[in-house]
């Protein structure tokens, strides 16, 4: 890893001290190991630390609009060159968006493992041990999910090789004074082995987590994105068993219309939301917060930059069934940055406080992956692939299908989940090309369709591998 990724190990926990539900943020160069566990106030600071962290628009935000504009969702018409080279399929090492990605994940990674080596050993009066394990239980959902979308993004899929190809570095120390930097130089560990660590620590957090913990991370939360983790690696069964368990757990519930879309994270829509404020704005002024991607790209001129609209052929998506309220109440007719004339999401709504919030887990995800997953393996965990989709459709405002394949619930996924970054991967893992009559750049295996390891890394790391096609 880089000298940076090592340094924000030891740094890079921001502490937030609770005092009459105020925090107070004291800056990064002055905490220390020592004051970072000297209290509970201190340790639960350290904890909403790291769900700070995981609002960088880098970690949320420009990964689900690259997902969704690499493939067939969104016309990207923007000006800034390292997301036109994402776009294009011609990202180089040295790309600037990436390596911020890659670093912002690692250093969300360190923070986390801050807490998973360090809490245990802790021994102080008013800290239980449930109180305990349920913090490290938070840190061990936000490194999965972190982890998650990094071999998404730099790693082929499951099924381009069995999930044998590389995956990402697997780091879980801490740095320390007496820490080597070859301590922290980490091979790439293959797509099931980082598979298999954010399973680990998915159960962990299930088993540890509170059914109900307000707008944190709870156990339905880890069991909705193990469940992704189960579709992806087509294990149907524990996919349907784990959307089942959140659906049927009574915590979430489909929202009867799509106002929940509104900067509205208590909606029993939602598992897990990362949520942006109006006093939310990036610590470093030079990487835009999640809301700040939503909110920019998402929307045209006046308050948003226009740069991501509907792609025409999402827009004869929905034109193939009128009436669809995905389409008909989501969206808006305007010009693009480039002065077309086109339509936009409306999912990211809060231009006047630039606080929209980004949609990582909700309940509609999981009556879809229920389906898809009893559809492969011919069960009917829960409720019937067709009941599941024609529940979906009728919030819609759409007639009942009288029969449902793979391709149903793939529309209904495209048209449920546009702009929320699932695209991209729902192509891939289904062998299907990013883009229609796109060419062999964006097939499924293409060097680019994925990111390369960054050149930072690549400089400062002798045993990391770089992904093919790149030099």
């Amino acid at each position: 890893m880089k000298t940076r990724q090592i340094i924000t190990m030891l740094i890079g926990l921001t502490l937030f001290f609770s005092c009459e539900d105020q925090l107070v943020v004291t800056p990064e160069d002055n905490v220390e190991t020592a004051t970072v566990f000297a209290t509970k106030g201190s340790i639960n600071g350290a904890v909403v630390g790291i769900y700070s962290k995981n609002q960088s628009g880098d970690l949320n935000g420009n990964p689900q609009l690259m997902s969704d504009f690499m493939s067939d969702n969104v016309n990207f018409v923007g000006s800034f060159p390292s997301l036109q080279e994402i776009d294009q399929f011609e990202t180089l090492a040295t790309n600037a968006t990436i390596d911020n990605i890659w670093f912002d994940a690692y250093e969300l990674i360190g923070a986390a493992n801050n807490i998973i080596v360090n809490l245990p050993n802790v021994d102080l009066l008013d800290l239980s041990e449930t109180e305990k394990a349920q913090f490290i239980g938070e840190a061990k959902f936000l490194r999965a999910f972190t982890y998650f979308q990094l071999v998404n993004l730099f790693a082929q899929p499951f099924q381009f090789n069995g999930g044998t190809n590389f995956g990402v570095p697997l780091s879980t120390q801490v740095f320390t004074p007496e820490s080597e930097l070859s301590d922290f130089q980490l091979e790439r560990s293959t797509v099931n082995e980082v598979h298999a660590f954010i399973e680990q620590d998915l159960l962990d957090a299930i088993a540890t987590l509170p059914d109900s913990n307000g707008e944190r991370a709870e156990s339905g939360a880890a069991r909705a994105l193990l469940a992704r983790l189960y579709l992806y690696r087509e294990q149907w069964a524990e996919a349907a068993d784990l959307a089942n368990q959140v659906i049927a757990s009574g915590e979430y519930s489909l929202a009867p219309d799509y106002d929940f879309y509104d900067d509205n994270p208590t909606s029993s829509e939602h598992i897990f939301v990362v949520i942006n404020t109006p006093n939310d704005g990036p610590q470093d002024e030079s990487v835009p917060g999640s809301d700040e991607v939503y909110v920019n790209f998402y929307n045209p001129a006046p308050g948003g930059r226009g740069d991501a609209p509907f792609s025409q052929d999402l827009i004869d998506t929905f034109a193939a069934e009128s009436g669809d309220r995905r389409f008909d109440e989501l969206s808006q007719a305007a010009s693009d940055a480039a002065g077309n004339a086109t339509f936009f999401t409306t999912k990211y709504p809060d231009i006047v406080n630039n606080a929209s919030d980004g949609m990582a887990l909700r309940i509609t995800e999981m009556y879809l992956i229920r389906a898809e997953a009893n559809l492969q393996n011919a069960s009917t965990v829960g409720d019937t692939p067709l009941n599941d989709i024609n529940l979906l459709r009728n919030r819609a405002g759409l007639d009942d299908l009288d029969a449902v394949d793979l391709d149903a619930v793939a529309l209904e996924r495209r048209k449920e989940l546009c702009f929320e970054g699932h695209r991209r991967m729902d192509l891939l893992r289904n062998n299907l090309n990013l883009r229609p009559s796109g060419g062999p750049e964006s097939a499924p295996g293409a060097n680019k369709v994925i990111f390369p390891i960054v050149d930072d890394e690549i400089t400062n790391n002798p045993n990391i591998t770089q992904n093919p096609g790149n030099f």
